[in-house]
């Protein structure tokens, strides 16, 4: 191996290996998700839902959220946001909700944001969305399937749920955990659980530790090799 063309070598390990490691990363990362400082079981909080844009070309201009009939709540509102409208779709109730003595027979069960006059979440940002309401439901955790729509006319469905000892979904529906916390109310997503589980079931993860392990490989073998070369021209 040519001493010279050595450096050169192990540049290019660096950058190619570097360049899948991000790629990776980004795709591990860039989910649609919830959270809330406040939400807790039977109380009032607010949920905020992150949107990264995936997309290199088209621009995020709608977000479609479904509130399942085991979560309706007798009182939701949405956070303006500049920019954007939103749209509240109401329906039915099988079983009627009983909030401060009165019957609750239709909830909230769509929210839709819709980005207007050019607005919207540009390649390489994201932007939050946050709803308002309660009471919740006496649960250890709620789904919320979530639709996010592109200029270009595609759709990524944020529908598919996250089963209990199985690896992470491609496409995960955005999941709040409700938690009371000795009384304090804080709730937290999946996402605050043991980084170290997280990445036992996240594939990304996995792909991330993978391309680290082929990063440290590559530059050991270059390196071992330029020793080699230069050991072999001063002998």
């Amino acid at each position: 191996m040519s001493v010279r063309r050595a450096p050169a070598r192990l540049t290019v390990v660096v950058v190619a290996v570097l360049t899948a490691v991000v790629t990776w990363a980004g795709v591990a990362s860039a989910h649609v998700t919830v959270s809330s400082q406040d939400a807790a079981p039977g109380g009032y909080g607010k949920l905020t839902f992150r949107v990264p844009n995936e997309s290199e070309a088209a621009s995020t201009v709608g977000l479609r959220i479904q509130i399942p009939e085991e979560a309706a709540l007798a009182s939701l509102r949405t956070q303006p946001v500049p920019g954007w409208t939103a749209t509240l779709t109401t329906a039915a109730l099988d079983e009627p909700l009983e909030n401060h003595g009165q019957e609750i027979t239709s909830y909230v069960s769509v929210v839709e944001f819709r980005a207007v006059d050019g607005a919207g979440i540009a390649p390489g940002e994201f932007q939050e969305f946050a709803l308002s309401g309660g009471p919740f439901p006496d649960v250890a955790s709620v789904s919320f399937p979530t639709v996010q729509l592109y200029s270009d006319g595609t759709e990524a469905a944020w529908i598919e749920p996250t089963v209990e000892g199985q690896g992470e979904p491609e496409r995960p529906a955005p999941v709040l955990t409700l938690a009371s916390d000795s009384g304090t109310g804080t709730a937290a997503t999946d996402s605050d659980h043991s980084h170290a589980e997280a990445a036992a079931e996240n594939p990304g993860a996995l792909a991330l530790f993978v391309a680290i392990v082929a990063l440290l490989t590559g530059i050991a073998g270059v390196v071992l090799g330029w020793r080699a070369g230069r050991r072999t021209v001063s002998s």
